[in-house]
């Protein structure tokens, strides 16, 4: 199962400083994104155990990024994916990649079978 999520803002980031209420209404509208998105892929889990996660980010400029910066950036995200499967994120198992840039940004998560 693959789902294509937009490249998450600015304030998301562990390294970004701005006033707490203004990465809140950020994080909480990504989230909600991410889950309608998951919603409209119809994504289903249905088994126990580990779920594998593989994420590919695909930003928007050429400008130097982090690795573990970008997988912090969506964790509100992976928030909202969790509730669209209605499973606890406990249960995922994360693998990353830092891809080229695209037009706009996006980051492409493969889900799977541990």
């Amino acid at each position: 199962m693959m789902l294509t999520l937009p490249w998450p803002q600015r304030v998301l980031s562990p390294n970004a400083r701005c006033h707490w209420a203004v990465k809140a209404r950020s994080a909480k509208a990504y989230r909600y994104e991410c889950f309608v998105l998951a919603g409209l892929a119809k994504l289903r889990v249905d088994w126990d155990g580990p779920i594998h996660l593989h994420i590919g980010f695909y930003p928007p400029s050429n400008r130097g990024r982090d690795l573990d910066n970008c997988i912090a950036s969506i964790k509100n995200g992976l928030d909202g994916l969790a509730d669209a499967l209605k499973v606890n994120d406990s249960r995922f198992h994360i693998s990353a990649v830092l891809g080229l840039k695209r037009a706009g940004g996006e980051v492409i998560v493969a889900i799977g079978k541990v």
